[in-house]
């Protein structure tokens, strides 16, 4: 098969290095790619909103499936459009993945299909929202309605930090993704990310992983979009997650039917849970970053056969055969992310540890100039390892962040904290 990839981030790269290991795969490219992503695939200066010119690529270059991995994509229509064009596509529709695109329309979905989550109110108004928040009184949760690069949640323990937050959400502060926002009951547990695979009709879940989504070291300072995961997570239990899959994901997806949008893809549950039942979070209708790379770790060149599947419709006949192990991922970061940063620092020490086969270094915000590896975003790689334990896993994992040579380089220390 000839596949393409949308998308240029730790995510997609995790999934390029997966996909390229199976023997069904023929020619892979990706769309725009980073410079991890050209190891193993051709990278493609395309823009993977535009659907005409994802869809003439693919007549021109004979692609057979389309892999779509972040959620912009799937929010302008692309995979409609793929569709349409009679091309085999993983992701869903533009009206199914309204489930990330906007939290209003997801709450609205769990309210329908009594999906257990946290209690809401929707405001278009800065001073309604205010007053809300003055009543409902702290911890509160200050939520932007659409897409904000996995920024746009402020966990307020106080008033005023609840209030500041929507200043800036009405402010301007996340564009059009802040013009609306939710506001959510604060809700305690733990979290983790379920993951699983539906046709629209069949679930196949895949294995547990947990995310670090605050900046600095005992899940301290601001939201990011992930600072590091790892798989799988003690606090999702087999019990757990079959509550999970019974109460939120198959309600979820039998509402969507009912709508006459079936859901097609992956769907990511963020979970709070809490006395062995989870609550849903948020839904995200693309893989986890990072937790796909610790997923991509552990399934290797199956994620080619599952996403096939799913695109077929076939999901009832998939079996997985996951490492018995454990992954781990550490994500480094230009220094001041989630905040402003400073792009174009060299990176050394990458090609020593490509000898290690328990050891992936996977790009996000990666690029190449004169010859050299140089940082191009705000999280910049993902060091990914194996272990037969999760300690283990971790110390790898932070022994090859010790040999990789980046100044301005920022780091969580305690990845896997939790289950450790």
């Amino acid at each position: 098969m000839n596949i393409l990839i949308l998308g240029g981030g730790g995510r997609e790269h995790a999934l390029a290095w997966a996909i390229s290991q199976n023997p069904v795969c023929d020619e892979l490219f990706a769309a725009p790619g980073n410079a991890g992503m050209a190891e193993v695939a051709q990278c493609i200066a395309l823009d993977p909103c535009d659907a005409a010119d994802v869809v003439a690529f693919c007549d021109a270059e004979s692609i057979d499936l389309v892999v779509i991995g972040p959620e912009a994509p799937l929010a302008a229509g692309v995979s409609d459009r793929l569709r349409e064009a009679g091309i085999l596509t993983f992701g869903p529709s533009q009206a199914a993945a309204q489930l990330e695109v906007s939290k209003t329309f997801t709450k609205e979905v769990c309210d329908a299909a009594n999906v257990p989550t946290a209690a809401w109110a929707h405001f278009d108004a800065l001073e309604p929202a205010k007053a809300y928040v003055t009543e409902k009184g702290a911890p509160i949760v200050v939520k932007a309605d659409g897409l904000a690069a996995g920024k746009g949640v402020t966990v307020a323990m106080n008033v005023d930090e609840a209030h500041a937050a929507l200043e800036d959400m009405f402010g301007g502060a996340y564009g059009a993704a802040g013009a609306e926002v939710v506001i959510e009951e604060f809700m305690t547990g733990e979290e983790a990310s379920l993951f699983v695979l539906t046709d629209g009709e069949a679930i196949l879940p895949l294995a547990s992983a947990q995310d670090h989504k605050r900046a600095y070291d005992g899940d301290q300072g601001p939201n990011t979009g992930g600072m590091g995961a790892y798989s799988p997570a003690p606090v999702m239990t087999d019990a757990v997650m079959s509550r999970a899959i019974e109460e939120i994901i198959a309600p979820t997806l039998a509402e969507l039917r009912r709508r006459g949008t079936p859901y097609q893809g992956v769907l990511y549950a963020g979970l709070m849970i809490e006395n062995g039942r989870g609550r849903l979070v948020e839904y995200n209708a693309r893989f986890g970053d990072p937790e796909a790379q610790v997923l991509a770790m552990r399934l290797g060149a199956q994620f080619l056969d599952a996403i096939i599947a799913v695109a077929r419709g076939e999901v009832a006949d998939m079996r997985l055969n996951w490492a018995p192990d454990h992954a781990i991922t550490v994500v480094m970061a230009a220094k001041g992310y989630p905040g402003s940063y400073a792009k174009g620092a060299p990176i050394g020490g990458l090609a020593a540890l490509e000898g290690d086969p328990m050891v992936k270094v996977f790009h996000a915000g990666t690029a190449t100039h004169d010859g050299q590896i140089v940082s191009n975003g705000g999280r910049v790689l993902n060091v990914t390892a194996r272990g037969n334990t999760l300690a283990e896993a971790r110390t790898r994992a932070y022994a090859a962040v010790g040999q990789i040579n980046w100044d301005g380089a920022m780091f969580r220390t305690d990845i896997g904290w939790r289950a450790l």
